[in-house]
């Protein structure tokens, strides 16, 4: 679709490069993309002018021009997720689409306990799925936080990069540990065993948001979102 919105501005067909892929299902706050285009255009064009050829649920929040040395996908130094959990004995028909859901008493302290066990540089082979198609299952967790806000959990993920169904994986399995049905230790286990079916199930994709990409600032392109994610619930 941004594609086709492109190319509508541009006047010749476009292909796009994404920061990173999302599954379907998962949202993104702000993905960042890079297009070649000899066309000239005042930047409003490339974002009013391409948001009136998409659907509402999609938007084009801010153009810049970059030098050929910009790379969307391989510049980027670093990736934030953010996961939006709400916890009720009922799921809410609001929410639908927007944060994954348990009916189960969670203790976030566990969870923590668990999360800090996958903090740095580790082979992630036991969060990555079958059809992941990255060279290498290594990869540098810098941080992975949780907070509570009320009936909702958020957990945020920074890395270099990540791995195909690599946080909905960790999320389903930090849920096993805050529902007591393993305790803190099992996650340094299946980290170290890198063997996917001994990890938990792959978590739904509702509550997982792409934040942004952070780039070398010569380019000077925006990197998270700093809207706050609870106005999305």
């Amino acid at each position: 679709m941004l594609e086709r919105a492109l190319a509508a501005i541009a006047g010749h067909a476009v292909d796009t490069i994404c920061a990173g892929r999302t599954d379907a299902g998962v949202h993104a706050l702000r993905q960042v993309v890079h297009f070649d285009s000899a066309t000239q255009r005042p930047l409003t064009a490339w974002v009013r002018g391409v948001n009136a050829h998409l659907p509402p649920a999609m938007s084009v929040r801010s153009a810049t021009e970059v030098p050929e040395a910009f790379h969307a996908r391989y510049g980027a130094a670093r990736r934030r997720y953010r996961y939006l959990l709400h916890r009720s004995p009922v799921r809410h028909p609001l929410l639908a689409q927007r944060a994954g859901w348990t009916w189960r008493d969670t203790d976030v302290a566990l969870m923590r306990e668990g999360a800090a066990l996958l903090v740095g540089e580790h082979d992630f082979s036991a969060f990555r799925s079958a059809q992941c198609q990255a060279a290498t299952p290594v990869r540098t967790l810098e941080t992975l936080s949780l907070a509570e806000r009320g009936a909702f959990v958020l957990f945020t993920f920074t890395a270099n990069a990540f791995l195909h169904h690599m946080i909905r994986n960790i999320v389903g399995a930090l849920l096993a540990v805050g529902e007591r049905r393993r305790p803190p230790a099992w996650i340094a286990e299946v980290l170290a065993g890198r063997d996917r079916r001994r990890s938990a199930a792959t978590f739904a994709p509702d509550g997982l948001y792409l934040e942004g990409a952070q780039y070398d600032a010569r380019f000077g392109v925006p990197s998270w979102s700093e809207e706050p994610l609870e106005c999305f619930a």
